[in-house]
């Protein structure tokens, strides 16, 4: 009795000693397996308890309990102890000092060329205009044919055409965003008002002034009695809008094969005449191609870079900084800090 007595006080000693010691809640979560769990030493008098004779059983269980509430305190009180010490640290060490500045990172934005083209959009919409698109990959027929643009024309050479393999398909990469205008007079009925942004291709080397993707912008006007002077004053308006109320522009005498008579379309600005595009009246082979009967309608188109527009409007003097993707050049339009 008298042995057993001292086993568990010095299994008292012992785990005390080992709540004591340890320093974090790792440490005492191996404590309790050893000195306070089912194979503790205090656990194990507490099962000799059967094979006592029942007048020493009743106070051996007396001093069990008292050892075990002592040890069972004990470790209670530490573990409270060291989750107070483990929440102190943790916020000083997780705190978010709100004083400090904010990280800034950039929204992003979208491109000079992009923002350009939905100005215009919003610009001829106010006009009553619609936008009309069409695929960049396009019928041979629809490129060209359909646009009186005969089958020995220099454009349809591989030196200015990208034609899509196998050649039989006769597919290319359009060259101009007109075929969108061809689709939309198969599809829609006059009147017809319509713009056609979007990016073509041809075998241009890229350079200061050239690049072989580039993007247009193209009008197209059919309904009845429409005039040149119509063209005319659409082109004067759509100018001052993109380059202010002062710019005055002049049509030169040109040739298109889809416009008749056609035009180049110059604008002064900053004291110099600056070639913009191409103008006319559609051609009435390309009406009747078309399906449209060209004794009751007429109508004019004109097409213009936006790469050139954007160049002029901004002073830009190389392509290289538009179609590279250089964000230093995209932050100077506001397009993202």
């Amino acid at each position: 009795m008298t042995q057993n007595v001292q086993a568990v006080e010095a299994a008292i000693d012992s785990a005390l000693k080992a709540i004591a010691d340890a320093s974090d809640l790792d440490q005492l979560k191996q404590v309790k397996i050893e000195h306070v769990g089912d194979k503790s030493e205090i656990a194990k008098a507490s099962q000799s308890l059967g094979k006592m004779a029942p007048e020493e059983r009743a106070e051996f269980g007396k001093v069990v309990g008292a050892a075990k509430g002592r040890v069972n305190a004990a470790y209670e009180a530490r573990l409270i102890e060291l989750e107070r010490e483990r929440d102190e640290r943790v916020l000083v060490e997780e705190r978010v000092d709100v004083t400090l500045p904010v990280k800034k990172v950039s929204a992003g934005g979208l491109h000079p060329l992009t923002v350009l083209t939905n100005e215009i959009s919003d610009l001829f919409i106010g006009l009553g205009y619609r936008v009309a698109e069409g695929p960049e990959m396009e019928s041979e027929w629809l490129n060209f044919d359909a646009l009186n643009i005969p089958a020995d024309h220099p454009a349809r050479t591989m030196q200015d055409t990208f034609f899509v393999e196998p050649l039989s398909a006769k597919l290319v990469m359009r060259t101009h965003t007109s075929p969108v205008q061809i689709r939309t007079m198969l599809e829609s009925q006059p009147p017809i008002y319509v713009i056609c942004p979007g990016r073509t291709y041809r075998a241009d080397e890229l350079d200061a002034t050239h690049t072989p993707v580039f993007s247009q912008v193209e009008g197209l006007v059919i309904d009845r009695g429409i005039t040149m002077a119509d063209l005319k004053g659409t082109l004067d308006h759509f100018a001052q809008a993109m380059f202010g109320p002062d710019v005055k522009t002049r049509l030169r005498p040109s040739f298109f094969p889809f416009t008749e008579p056609s035009a180049e379309v110059d604008f002064f600005f900053n004291g110099r005449w600056v070639e913009w595009g191409g103008c006319g009246m559609v051609n009435q082979k390309v009406l009747r191609a078309a399906g449209i009967d060209t004794d009751e309608f007429s109508g004019f188109a004109f097409g213009m870079g936006l790469e050139r527009t954007l160049m002029v409007r901004h002073g830009i003097t190389d392509m290289h900084d538009i179609v590279e993707g250089d964000i230093r050049f995209t932050q100077q339009f506001g397009m993202g800090a």
